[in-house]
């Protein structure tokens, strides 16, 4: 799913302009970089949490001349799905499994 089609579902759902939706979703967006750059961290309740963590230097091959590599280090974003994610994701798998 893209940012326009999320922004196409939540203006239907809501019954707002697509405009003003997409100044909203993008205000979240933005609201959650500023958050990981500022703290490093943020923790959406029922959702999950996004950390900054910085990923060590590391050697590494390059695919096309197989030459081995330098990686500097440097900071990523991961995510660790919440409870209620992690259960909507199970009941999805059952159900599939169970067709």
């Amino acid at each position: 799913m893209t940012k326009k089609e999320i922004v196409r579902a939540i203006s239907e759902k809501l019954n707002m302009t697509q405009l003003k939706t997409k100044d909203i979703v993008q205000s979240v967006f933005d609201s959650i970089v500023e958050t990981l750059v500022e703290e490093n961290r943020i923790e959406l309740r029922n959702f999950g949490v996004f950390e900054v963590r910085k990923r060590a230097a590391r050697k590494a091959r390059n695919p096309k001349t197989g030459d081995e590599v330098m990686v500097q280090e440097k900071y990523v974003v991961v995510f660790k799905a919440g409870k209620a994610l992690e259960d909507a994701l199970q009941l999805k798998e059952n159900k599939r499994k169970r067709k």
